[in-house]
């Protein structure tokens, strides 16, 4: 008789399978798409080199639409785990892993993977279509310009670690609502609010939240008041870790 047993990659294939075969996925991912695309579209198109954005820099101009794109993004990692809560899949699911937390780590490991790889894609071709009108603008730029390819990986690990953050969430929360909303006044709204505080130290520590160091990191050039791309990066990458050891430690600990 033969036997199957529990290993890393059957709960990847797994959670891999439950990612695509749910209508969500494809409507929050082409949402995505469609709003970095459109934005980058528009923003090309309705540029003009006297009207006074020769300030900003090509790639922030282009991938305005991934902030919209980034929530997108973002509820599709609230759905990945807190959805199973809302709908009892995740009974089957942790009966099927009863050691629990391969569970979580698949669905990060499956979402990083699938995102960075769609957001990198988007900004890329977003880019390039933005520059057939920029191309006679003081905003003409190409791939082979300095920090641009950087800028562009940047954006799309910026992008895919605000999810992961909205991932743990799903997973510590188990609501839907409650993870979203937690992501839209914790993540987005509250650096905002605490950078009006007219205190020096306030606006180091905010440079350090997530919005604003995936920010720093899809810039070619070096944002004034912003974390370096290095130190934005491991401040991102701390919000993640943090965000899925919290679910991590719950998951053994509480009932489903």
């Amino acid at each position: 008789m033969t036997t199957y047993g529990i290993t890393p990659i059957r709960v990847l294939r797994s959670e891999w399978h439950k990612l695509w075969t749910v209508r969500s996925t494809w409507i929050t991912l082409l949402t995505a798409v469609t709003l970095v695309l459109g934005v980058g579209l528009l923003m090309g198109a309705t540029y003009t080199s006297d009207g006074g954005d020769s300030d900003v820099d090509t790639v922030v101009l282009t991938l305005y639409g991934s902030q919209l794109g980034g929530i997108a993004l973002a509820v599709l990692g609230i759905l990945l785990t807190a959805g199973e809560y809302a709908t009892g899949l995740i009974r089957a699911t942790l009966t099927a892993v009863p050691h629990r937390r391969p569970v979580l780590w698949a669905k990060a490991a499956v979402f990083t993977g699938v995102v960075f790889t769609g957001s990198l894609l988007t900004a890329l071709l977003t880019f390039e279509v933005a520059q057939i009108f920029l191309g006679d603008t003081d905003q003409a730029a190409s791939l082979t310009d300095d920090g641009v390819l950087a800028a562009l990986a940047g954006n799309a690990a910026g992008v895919t670690l605000l999810g992961v953050i909205a991932l743990g969430l799903g997973a510590a929360l188990r609501s839907v609502p409650g993870a979203l909303g937690a992501f839209i006044g914790g993540v987005m709204i509250l650096p905002e609010m605490l950078g009006m505080l007219p205190y020096a130290f306030v606006d180091t520590a905010v440079r350090y939240f997530p919005t604003q160091a995936a920010g720093a990191l899809g810039s070619a050039t070096p944002l004034p008041g912003a974390a370096s791309p290095g130190a934005a990066l491991l401040a991102l990458l701390l919000w993640a870790g943090a965000a899925l050891a919290v679910p991590a430690l719950s998951l053994t600990r509480r009932d489903v």
